[in-house]
């Protein structure tokens, strides 16, 4: 990618998804603003490290740019508590009271994706046990399969999940 293509990425990435992508940074940051505009900036510095993350055939843009951003608050939240007289507590500060969806929604299209990209067996299986709240035997009845095909079907489909979630930059260490 040229100097030229990559500043045309960054700019359409900041025009289309800068002000979401701030709000979120100021919620991951408590209000803290100028840690908030860091958070923006390294996530965008990711973007154009990585161009091939931003393949629409590989999943949502927006939800690839609030991921990196959570995660990169985490990594700063972990540095910050690992230095000494700076940790307080060992938990993660608690988010602000007030109710903010956006989380939950990007998580929501990120594993809406993931899903997409299992089998129609595993994702079918998935739906029905954790979505859906059913029992084995419920599963089992509404798939036309045996009990015990549900239960290696979900365990497969876990495994399955957990490695799609990863390619989409998702970490499981929170």
């Amino acid at each position: 990618m040229s100097t030229d293509d990559a500043d045309l990425l960054l700019k359409a990435l900041h025009k289309e998804h800068g002000d979401a992508l701030f709000a979120h940074a100021l919620r991951l940051t408590s209000g803290d603003r100028q840690r908030a505009e860091d958070l923006v900036q390294e996530t965008l510095l990711r973007a154009w490290q990585h161009p091939e993350a931003l393949d629409p055939a590989r999943g949502s843009v927006r939800a690839w740019l609030f991921t990196t951003a959570r995660n990169l608050a985490i990594d700063a939240w972990r540095r910050r508590s690992a230095r000494v007289g700076e940790v307080f507590t060992d938990q993660m500060p608690e988010s602000p009271v007030v109710v903010d969806e956006t989380e939950r929604a990007v998580e929501s299209w990120v594993l809406a994706e993931a899903l997409t990209r299992l089998s129609r067996p595993h994702r079918e299986v998935l739906v029905e046990t954790f979505y859906q709240g059913r029992s084995v035997a419920e599963a089992a009845e509404r798939l036309g399969v045996p009990p015990g095909t549900v239960k290696s079907r979900t365990y497969y489909a876990l495994r399955s999940l957990k490695v799609v979630l990863e390619e989409l930059g998702v970490s499981n260490e929170v």
